[in-house]
Order: structure tokens, then C-alpha cells, then sequence
């Protein structure tokens, strides 16, 4: 009897180490269990669509014919780069970027610092500030479309008050109005989300800071100089680098406000390379033109993290 007692717990005890390894490899497998459906979507849609739009740009796609893609090597690069109206448009994208940046980011720091003063009815205000962000980009353009409108809008109304200003302004015919104004659309619409990201690094710098600052006897400058703009620095690196991609890749506004136009003077590349597509139907250059701009993308997130990394070297 005693023998078979043994026997069975010698038999559970081996169960049970046997049975013992299977949490430790359920632990092990449970961090890549998680990741793997973010790896499988970024290898789906982002990484697979981007080498087969590197690879097409090397191609020539004629949609008429049934045959396959021919090999041109570079060919459409070569292309591109002699293209004027490539450059043309190059020039015109970092136009267009670089005022948004400053544009955006300048109202966005105005209206954070005014912000983070205590008012009455502070928390309203702010919810107010959110609602250019929040509303879709479509409604946006038919809004602004309105009140530029040569006949009836608002915008005219308000110029014919101006001294000299006698006729109605057509302001998306203009090339130089024209840009303008896609430059202050875009900068409305992104500037309260810069806003409210630079809002929080504000009241995350001690005030123990100004408190000293203003014992030392600085004034109101000094103390945005050498106080709030350090605390805020990492943070607006950040915002340039998130503005320059976003205004780069801007396409819903200028699209239904100009079209690109008039005469290319809006036409950035996300326009161009739509236009090339889709209505010239040359997808092969148009791939080789969303290679450049991926390209460029690229080079300012390659200089965002070169100026972390020197910050963190500054800070170590």
C-alpha cells in the first residue's frame, strides 16, 4: 500500500515539473505575442506599400497595355531632376512649409502663454481654442471659400473699409494672395494643436523658477528668456519637426481651395505627384515623385533626432 502512495506522488511531483515550464515559456511569448500585430500591420501597410512604391519608381507602368511593369532603372529620376517644374514645386513645398512653421507656431506660443494665465472662464476659452483643430478640413475649405468669395464675401467686405482699396480682391486668383491664404488656412487649422502641446510643457516647468528669476530681480523678458524658454525648448524642436511633415504633406485644403493653381503657384509635391497620377495618369514618375518627398520626409525626422541626440549629450 505504501508503495503505491509513493508511486503516486512520485508521479504527481514529476507532473508537476514538468508542467512548470509551460508559464515561463507563456511569459517569454506574451511581449512578442503583443507586438506582433503592430508588426504585422507596419509591415502590411506602411513598409510593404513604401518598397513597392521604391520599386515602381524604377519602373515604367503603362495602363493600356497588359504587360508588366518594364525595368527603366533610373530613368524617371533622371527625369525628375531635369524637370524645371520639379524644382519649381520643390520650391514652393519648403515655401510653404517653412511659413506654416513659423506662422503656426507663433500664434501657437502667443495664445499658450496667454492661456496659461489664470482668467475667468480659463477652462471654456480653452475649449474654444480646440475647435479650429477639431473641425474636419472639408467644412474648413467651404467655409473660407465663402468668405473669399469675389461676390458675396466677407473678406471683401472688410477690404472695401481699407483706404484705397476700391474693387473686390480676388484672392485665390492673385499668386501672391493665393498662397497666402493657404498659408493662413493651414496655420489656423493646425495652430491649437501646437497650442495645447506647448501649453503643457508651460505648466510643467517648476515655478520655484520664476519665483527665484523674479528674486533676482528679472523682468518679464528675461524670465521668458532664460526660464520658460529652456523649459520649452525639447518641446518646440518637437513641433517643428511635426510641422514641417505636416504642412509638407498637406493636400485636402490647397487641393479644394486652388487645385495648385493659379499657374502652379500653390502646387506643392503631394499635388503634383496627384496631378501626375491622376490626371496625366503617369504613374511611374509619380511614384518617383513620392520617393523624393518620402525622401525629404525623412532627412527632417533624421535632423529631429540628430538634435536630440545632441541635447541629450548637452544634458549628460
Amino acid at each position: 500500500m505504501s508503495e503505491r502512495v509513493d508511486a503516486n506522488v512520485l508521479s504527481e511531483r514529476t507532473s508537476q515539473r514538468e508542467l512548470k515550464p509551460r508559464p515561463r515559456l507563456r511569459r517569454y511569448l506574451l511581449p512578442f505575442s503583443l507586438v506582433l500585430p503592430i508588426i504585422l500591420y507596419e509591415g502590411l501597410l506602411i513598409v510593404y506599400p513604401i518598397a513597392q512604391g521604391i520599386y515602381g519608381s524604377f519602373t515604367r507602368i503603362e495602363l493600356a497595355s497588359k504587360n508588366p511593369p518594364l525595368w527603366v532603372g533610373w530613368a524617371n529620376y533622371e527625369r525628375m531632376f531635369s524637370d524645371p517644374a520639379f524644382w519649381k514645386v520643390i520650391r514652393t513645398t519648403l515655401l510653404f512649409t517653412g511659413l506654416v512653421i513659423v506662422v503656426a507656431l507663433t500664434i501657437g506660443l502667443l495664445t499658450a502663454l496667454l492661456f496659461n494665465r489664470p482668467f475667468r472662464f480659463r477652462p471654456l476659452a480653452r475649449g474654444m481654442l480646440m475647435m479650429p483643430w477639431a473641425i474636419p478640413e472639408v467644412p474648413v475649405v467651404m467655409i473660407f471659400i465663402w468668405m473669399l468669395s469675389p461676390q458675396f464675401g466677407v473678406v471683401n467686405i472688410l477690404a472695401r473699409m481699407l483706404p484705397g482699396v476700391t474693387q473686390n480682391p480676388q484672392w485665390l486668383q492673385v499668386p501672391e494672395l493665393a498662397m497666402g491664404w493657404m498659408v493662413l488656412i493651414s496655420s489656423w487649422k493646425a495652430f491649437p494643436f501646437y497650442s495645447l502641446v506647448i501649453l503643457a510643457a508651460l505648466q510643467a516647468i517648476p515655478q520655484e523658477l520664476y519665483e527665484a528669476a523674479r528674486v533676482d530681480g528679472a523682468s518679464r523678458l528675461q524670465l521668458f528668456w532664460n526660464v520658460t524658454f529652456p523649459g520649452i525648448g525639447s518641446t518646440l524642436e518637437l513641433l517643428v519637426v511635426l510641422a514641417a511633415i505636416f504642412s509638407f504633406k498637406q493636400f485636402t485644403i490647397i487641393f479644394l481651395m486652388t487645385g495648385g493653381g493659379p499657374s502652379g503657384t500653390t502646387e506643392t509635391i503631394v499635388i503634383r505627384i496627384f496631378n501626375t497620377a491622376f490626371r496625366f495618369y503617369d504613374y511611374s514618375y509619380a511614384t518617383a515623385l513620392g520617393v523624393a518627398g518620402f525622401v525629404v520626409s525623412l532627412a527632417v525626422a533624421f535632423v529631429f533626432i540628430l538634435m536630440q541626440a545632441r541635447r541629450a549629450q548637452e544634458s549628460a
